[in-house]
């Protein structure tokens, strides 16, 4: 009796400790002021990711705007891809609290190359921008044995605009976020890769702002060798995740690209720069 009562009171305090946590967490979130413009954020974990000692774009990205002038929020998850974090009902939460005069930046690509169905994600998109679609059978819960129709990468990206045109908001298509080079990058050189392709394609033919977020961070890195952009940049896990300092560096080409826009007003509500 003796021992239950103790990992009892081990088990409470613990559940304390994470309430308490989560409580402190959920205090220092940024406040949304409802009669601000909001720049909402969507995208993969190279965007948001709650690994320890990995960070996205997404997080430092605020420290340049003007944040008594616009709220910035950040909806990106880790794992998604443009076709599960519409599934998922995130893209929806973003149209619910939009309104007239918001910004989005659309940013996917990493998660989007898996299956379709049958391995332990299902979150792949057929390889294009096209109207090609599939019929798939999802294998994992709680969806299992539900049919869903699987459009190609553009499609979703598509999607994503016409979505945002239709509530009035401004949407800013960025391309993925590079992975660490396998020989030195070459003087303003996109990487070879084509989910960076598909974006820029898309952005054009629908006549929407592009950021080249990928070129725009290689250029960053020309003369370094790949082994130090791994270093500095990246976490020890792989060539995809960015420590800290890797999102912070990230944060500033998405930036340069926000100033690069022509008549977007985004940009008006950067912090002037230094």
């Amino acid at each position: 009796m003796t021992s239950f009562r103790v990992r009892y009171r081990r088990v409470a305090t613990l559940l304390l400790v994470s309430l308490s946590l989560c409580a402190s967490a959920a205090s220092t979130a940024p406040a949304i002021d409802p009669s601000l413009p909001t720049l909402y954020l969507a995208g993969d974990s190279t965007v948001h990711v709650n690994t320890a000692g990995q960070r996205g774009w997404g997080d430092p990205i605020r420290d340049f705007f003007d944040t008594s002038r616009i709220n910035v929020v950040n909806r990106a998850i880790g794992g998604r891809s443009s076709r599960t974090f519409i599934t998922d009902g995130r893209w929806d939460d973003i149209l619910k609290s939009a309104k007239k005069g918001d910004f989005v930046i659309i940013q996917f690509g990493h998660n989007d190359g898996g299956a379709l169905s049958g391995d332990n994600r299902e979150r792949g998109t057929i390889r294009g921008t096209g109207d090609e679609t599939k019929e798939v059978t999802l294998t994992l819960k709680p969806n299992e044995g539900k049919e869903e129709t699987v459009h190609t990468y553009g499609w979703y990206l598509r999607k994503y605009i016409d979505d945002a045109k239709a509530k009035g908001v401004t949407p800013i298509i960025c391309s993925p976020a590079a992975h660490v080079p396998r020989e030195r990058v070459k003087e303003s050189s996109s990487e070879d890769w084509d989910y960076v392709r598909f974006a820029e394609k898309v952005a054009k033919e629908e006549y929407v702002a592009f950021i080249p977020l990928n070129t725009l961070i290689r250029k960053r890195w020309e003369g370094m060798e790949p082994s130090e952009i791994k270093r500095k940049y990246f976490t020890p896990a792989d060539g995809t995740h960015t420590n800290p300092d890797g999102a912070r560096l990230n944060a500033e080409c998405v930036v340069e690209g926000v100033r690069g826009l022509n008549d977007v007003a985004l940009k008006d509500y950067l912090k002037s720069a230094s």
